[in-house]
C-alpha cells in the first residue's frame, strides 16, 4: 500500500504593498482641501450684493458665514471616525459629491433662509471630505513624501483663505451670465465634477486597521460646546445680545468640562474617544494647536474686517477689495515652497522667524490705514500685504507639519480632525471676536480708527503665536 505523503503548508503573512499616493492623487486631494477654506473667505467680498439682492438684514447675512463655519467646525472630528470607521476614500467621494451639490443649492437659493440653509448643508458636507484629505495622506505616504506633501497641504490651506477672497470679487464683479453673487457658490460645481473624476482613478482607499465605533456621547458634547461658543459669538452683536447668548457663553465651560470628562473616561476604559486625550499627550500635536488658534483667529479676522474696511469705508468695489491683498497671496505661494527646506535647516525656529515677519507686516498695513485712509489701494497695501504674506507662509504650512508629525497612521483620521477641527473653529472665532469689534467700534470712533485697532489686537495675537512657537520641539520629522 502506497502511502500519501502530505507537505506541510506554511502560511505567511501578507506582504501586500501599503497603498500609495501618487502625484494627481496628492492633487486631488489637495484640491478638495481648498474647496471648503475658499468658500469660507469667498463670501465675505459678496456680502454686501447678497444683503441687496436678497433683502437680508446684517444678522441673516452673518448667519449665510456663521452658518457655514459652525456646522464645519461641529463635525469635523466625527467625519474624521467616520473616514476610519467606513473608509477614507468612499467619504471623501461622498463629502465631495454633497459639496458640490450644496453650492448648486447655494447658488440657486431663492432666499436669504434658503442660503443660510444651504451653507450649514454644505458647511455639513466638507465636514465630511475634508478629515479625509489629511487621513490619507498620512496613511499613503512616508519620510520625504509625507514631509513634502503636509508642506503642500499647508501651503494650500493658507494660500485658498487669501485666494478665495480675491475670486470672490472677481466672479462678483464679472456677474458671469447674469448670476452675479452666485457665481461665488456655482463655481464649485465644474471644480467638484472633474475632483470626482480624479479621485475615481487616483485616490487610494484606506482605513483605520482597528476601526472603532463612533462616539455618541463625545459627538453630541463637543457639537453642544461649539455650539454654545460659536453662535452666541457670531449672532450675539446683530441680535443686540439677548438673553439667550449669554446663557450659551455661561453654559460653555460646564459642557466642555463635561466632553473632556467623557473622553478621558472612554481613553482610560481602553476605548477610542472622538478626541482621544492620550493623542494629546503628543508634544508637537499638543503645543502646534496651541499655536493654531491665535494664528487662525487673527487671519480670519483680518481677512473678514479688511473686506468691509475696503468696501463700505475705503469706497473700493468688489474687484479692487479683492485684489488689494493679491500680494499676500502671490508672497504666500513662494515662500511656502522653501517651507521644506527651510524646516530641515532651521526646525522650529522657522515658525519663530514667521511670526516676526508678519508682525512687521501688520504694523506697515497700520501705518497705511493712518496715512492713506480712505484711498487704500493695492499699492498703499502692497508692503504690508507682501511681508504679511511671507510671515504667514513660514508659519502656517509648518505647524499643520509640526501638529501631524508624530500622529502615528492608525490614529490619522482622528488627528486630522482635531486639528482642522481646532483650525475652523479658530477661524470662525476670527470672525466673530475681531468682526464684532470692529463693527462695534464702527459708530463710535470711525471706521478708520476701528480698523487701527482691530488691526493692533491682532498684532498682539501674531507676538502671542510667537512667545508660543519658542515652547515647539526644535527637531521635525
Amino acid at each position: 500500500m502506497s502511502e500519501t505523503v502530505t507537505t506541510p503548508v506554511t502560511v505567511r503573512p501578507s506582504t501586500a504593498a501599503p497603498p500609495v499616493l501618487g502625484g494627481l492623487g496628492l492633487f486631488t486631494v489637495l484640491l478638495a482641501a481648498a474647496l471648503p477654506l475658499v468658500d469660507f473667505f469667498i463670501v465675505n467680498v459678496a456680502l454686501p450684493a447678497i444683503g441687496t439682492d436678497l433683502a437680508a438684514g446684517e444678522a441673516v447675512l452673518e448667519l449665510v458665514v456663521a452658518g457655514y463655519g459652525v456646522a464645519y467646525a461641529v463635525l469635523l472630528v466625527l467625519g474624521g471616525r467616520l473616514g476610519d470607521l467606513f473608509g477614507r476614500r468612499r467619504l471623501f467621494l461622498g463629502g465631495m459629491a454633497a459639496f458640490g451639490l450644496t453650492s448648486l443649492a447655494c447658488g440657486l437659493a431663492p432666499g436669504a433662509w434658503g442660503l443660510v440653509a444651504a451653507r450649514i448643508a454644505q458647511g455639513a458636507s466638507a465636514a465630511a471630505m475634508l478629515p479625509q484629505v489629511l487621513a490619507t495622506i498620512q496613511a499613503t505616504t512616508a519620510g520625504p513624501r509625507r514631509a513634502r506633501a503636509m508642506s503642500l497641504y499647508g501651503a494650500t490651506a493658507g494660500l485658498s483663505m487669501v485666494a478665495g477672497q480675491i475670486l470672490g470679487g472677481v466672479l462678483v464683479a464679472a456677474d458671469v451670465a447674469g448670476t452675479g453673487w452666485r457665481a461665488v457658490f456655482l463655481v464649485n460645481v465644474p471644480v467638484v465634477l472633474a475632483g470626482l473624476v480624479l479621485a475615481v482613478r487616483y485616490v487610494p482607499e484606506t482605513r483605520a486597521p482597528r476601526p472603532e465605533a463612533v462616539d455618541g456621547p463625545g459627538t453630541v458634547l463637543l457639537a453642544l460646546s461649539l455650539l454654545m461658543l460659536l453662535a452666541p459669538l457670531t449672532e450675539g452683536r446683530a441680535a443686540g445680545w439677548p438673553l439667550w447668548t449669554w446663557l450659551s457663553l455661561g453654559a460653555f465651560p460646564f459642557v466642555a468640562g463635561a466632553f473632556w470628562a467623557v473622553e478621558r473616561r472612554a481613553d482610560r476604559a481602553g476605548r477610542t474617544p472622538l478626541v482621544p486625550p492620550s493623542l494629546l499627550a503628543t508634544p508637537s500635536l499638543r503645543r502646534g494647536l496651541v499655536l493654531i488658534v491665535p494664528f487662525s483667529v487673527g487671519f480670519s479676522g483680518f481677512m473678514f474686517v479688511i473686506a468691509l474696511a475696503l468696501q463700505r469705508g475705503a469706497g473700493l468695489g468688489p474687484v479692487p477689495a479683492g485684489l488689494a491683498l493679491a500680494p499676500m497671496a502671490v508672497v504666500f505661494l513662494f515662500t511656502s515652497l522653501a517651507g521644506p527646506r527651510l524646516i530641515a535647516r532651521h526646525g522650529s525656529r522657522v515658525v519663530t522667524a514667521g511670526s516676526v515677519v508678519q508682525g512687521v507686516g501688520v504694523l506697515l498695513i497700520v501705518l497705511a490705514v493712518r496715512q492713506d485712509w480712505p484711498h487704500l489701494g493695492v499699492g498703499s497695501l502692497l508692503p504690508g500685504a507682501a511681508v504679511a504674506g511671507a510671515g504667514q507662509a513660514l508659519q502656517l504650512p509648518n505647524l499643520m507639519r509640526i501638529v501631524m508629525s508624530e500622529v502615528p497612521p492608525a490614529r490619522a483620521g482622528v488627528g486630522s480632525g482635531v486639528m482642522v477641527t481646532t483650525q475652523q473653529s479658530a477661524l470662525a472665532l476670527g470672525v466673530a471676536t475681531l468682526g464684532t469689534l470692529f463693527l462695534a467700534l464702527v459708530p463710535h470712533v470711525g471706521m478708520r480708527d476701528a480698523l487701527v485697532i482691530a488691526l493692533l489686537v491682532q498684532l498682539a495675537g501674531v507676538a502671542l503665536t510667537g512667545l508660543l512657537s519658542l515652547r515647539l520641539p526644535r527637531d521635525i520629522r
